[in-house]
């Protein structure tokens, strides 16, 4: 157990799970970087955060990590801040090498303003174009480098292809987190699942796109409101992936953080809710 003065923006009321082998204690809940909110709106988004016990924020495009450098600013020791610099990693193939990679990193860093990450989630191809082999030993290898030279502490990565999410995994211990889809029509799989890798592996998990994107939303403000804490709470059953959504104002904050303290479980009525909002 982790003494609680031990996380940061610690709130009694907010729920923290364990990310695998880091033994960072993180909130049920974290803040995705996609927003369409602004500078002063993220602030006042990142700020309602902290105050509710949401400690891990995630931005995977240099506009959303200076974005977000920027909102902690005076308060970096409050959340656990993740980066990628995803138009400048794998996806491009003139950054499929350790030493690119790690140039990518290190302008990233000085553009933000930041000596270290938290967490460095290098952003992997989409299905339809698993990387090579070598590719993920560049990978690994910048990863393995950034953490001994302290300008991150944690090596992970995204990747919406959950075969080569569970053989990289398996394969290089040296991986602490992944991130990867995870919506209301996401299933676990019944045996040799990647949340069983993830289990034997202890690595710690983010999903992203708990929304679908926002397609999710599709009704009233109020409606939304409910599909979104509906969402949220099914993820938070289902498994101990923690759902990062991207949050674009106050109220949806409010929504988030009302989703954690809510049951987990839903009742044939939300069930049925959510799966037709979900096939819509």
């Amino acid at each position: 157990t982790t003494s609680t003065s031990k996380i940061p923006s610690y709130k009694p009321d907010m729920e923290y799970r364990r990310l695998g082998k880091t033994d960072l204690m993180v909130s049920a809940v974290g803040l995705g970087g996609h927003s369409r909110s602004n500078d002063e709106q993220r602030r006042a988004i990142v700020s309602r955060c902290l105050e509710a016990g949401i400690n891990y924020i995630d931005a995977c495009w240099d506009n959303e990590v200076k974005r977000d450098a920027k909102a902690l600013k005076g308060r970096r020791d409050q959340a656990y801040l993740a980066l990628s610099h995803g138009a400048r990693e794998v996806r491009n193939e003139d950054f499929r090498t350790s030493k690119k990679l790690l140039e990518s990193l290190d302008e990233l860093l000085l553009a933000s303003g930041q000596e270290y990450t938290d967490l460095w989630r290098i952003t992997c191809l989409e299905p339809g174009g698993r990387h090579t082999f070598n590719t993920a030993c560049e990978i690994v290898d910048a990863l393995e480098k950034a953490k001994k030279q302290g300008k991150t502490r944690f090596a992970g990565f995204s990747s919406h292809d959950r075969r080569w999410i569970k053989f990289m995994i398996e394969y290089f211990p040296q991986i602490d987190v992944v991130c990867f889809p995870f919506t209301t029509m996401s299933k676990r799989a019944p045996q040799d699942s990647l949340f069983d890798a993830l289990k034997k592996c202890d690595v710690g998990a983010f999903g992203i796109k708990p929304f679908a994107a926002a397609s999710l939303f599709a009704g009233k403000p109020e409606e939304n409101n409910q599909r979104g804490r509906l969402a949220l709470r099914y993820i938070l059953h289902s498994n101990t992936v923690v759902p990062i959504p991207g949050l674009n104002s106050l109220p949806e904050v409010e929504n988030a953080i009302a989703a954690v303290k809510e049951r987990r479980q839903l009742d044939l009525k939300e069930s049925a809710d959510l799966e037709h909002a979900s096939r819509q």
